[in-house]
């Protein structure tokens, strides 16, 4: 059997999020998957605050790494991060509820450009993300064949 493009990023998703201990353990949820796009939603606890009172870039970073992964990863092509880079704009306040939103810019050949949006609650926004991607050789699920 065949699977059609959203089925196989979806797939795809699944066999990562099984072994994304680090995305589960912060308690982020994927909201979206499709081919070259991702959501991930993570409320900021306590424990995430900064010496500022408002959430570590570090972990506004992580969540959309983790988009950016998702995003990149659902054409069962094991696909790594080569450069990312964020611009931080607003603080993340304990108790936000952090949405990244992972779109694919360009995917040609073994690279790929991916752009992050990370809002709040409130849809303010918190901070862009770029990544850039390089498949790698291996697959998120077997082959049919």
């Amino acid at each position: 059997m065949t699977m059609n493009a959203q089925e196989m990023a979806e797939a795809c998703a699944k066999a990562m999020w099984d072994l994304d201990t680090a995305s589960q353990n912060l308690g982020m949820r994927i909201e979206h998957i499709a081919p070259g796009q991702a959501t991930l939603s993570m409320e900021i606890t306590k424990i995430m605050s900064n010496g500022h009172g408002n959430c570590h870039g570090g972990y506004i970073f992580t969540l959309a790494d983790s988009a950016f992964a998702f995003a990149c990863n659902g054409y069962n092509q094991l696909t790594v991060a080569q450069n990312c880079s964020i611009t931080y704009i607003s603080p993340g306040r304990i108790g936000d509820r952090l949405t990244a939103e992972a779109r694919e810019v360009s995917r040609k050949g073994r690279s790929g450009i991916y752009d992050i949006r990370i809002s709040n609650q409130n849809g303010d926004l918190v901070a862009e993300f770029r990544g850039l991607s390089r498949t790698v050789k291996g697959t998120h699920l077997p082959d049919p064949a």
